[in-house]
């Protein structure tokens, strides 16, 4: 897949070597030509100095054969046109643009543009290992019905399978995490202290489900 970044700071550089790392040939875009410093000799993708929501820029660094388009520059307005822009002008399916201001970023998500809140999201994940409790929504599909959240478990799951967590709260566990690594259950899979569920569910059940997830099982 070929991905045109928008912004050579920090995570635009971090983003542009992971993806080439991955296989996809990468473009960045930058108005200052000194922070392709950041991307090293090694990098064999386009360097293309310009405006990121510019056109012809964008065209130079080939938006039109784009499958994806990251907009990660320092400003809240340029990546969101940048976003914008990307997605329809020039079609591309898969599009993210990073946001300072948490308040833009939900209004913004609510548009169909997909943002990153990287204040709010680091804060909101601080909370949740903090003081876990309830359901973080992660995910929601088009429709509304049905999201993917992480649901806090009740240390009395320890010890117990999946499978009986799954039953009890009528979802299915999609993942876990455990000990910083993501894992793929089973039904057979024995939960173990600190494991992070992520949970399938009716957006209609979440509150039934934190219920399940917060009392136990019943013995």
């Amino acid at each position: 897949m070929h991905i045109v970044i928008m912004g050579c700071g920090r995570v635009g550089s971090a983003l542009a070597l992971s993806m080439e790392d991955l296989g996809h040939s990468v473009a960045v875009v930058d108005q200052d030509a000194n922070a392709f410093r950041r991307l090293g000799s090694a990098f064999a993708g386009k360097r293309i100095t310009g405006t990121g929501f510019d056109r012809d820029t964008l065209i130079e660094a080939g938006i039109e054969a784009a499958g994806a388009f990251a907009a990660v520059s320092s400003g809240d307005n340029s990546n969101i046109i940048a976003a914008r822009v990307a997605r329809e002008t020039f079609g591309v399916e898969n599009v993210v643009a990073r946001i300072y201001d948490p308040r833009r970023a939900e209004i913004y998500q609510r548009l169909g543009i997909p943002t990153v809140a990287t204040v709010r999201w680091t804060a909101d994940q601080m909370v949740r290992r903090l003081l876990p409790s309830g359901a973080e929504e992660l995910w929601r599909d088009p429709s509304g019905e049905l999201v993917l959240a992480e649901v806090h478990l009740d240390p009395r799951w320890v010890g117990h399978r999946v499978s009986r967590l799954e039953e009890a709260a009528g979802v299915r566990v999609v993942a876990l995490s455990r000990l910083g690594h993501g894992m793929l259950p089973d039904p057979d899979t024995v939960l173990q202290e600190g494991d992070l569920a992520h949970v399938a569910m009716r957006a209609a059940d979440t509150a039934r489900v934190e219920a399940v997830f917060g009392k136990g099982p019943d013995n």
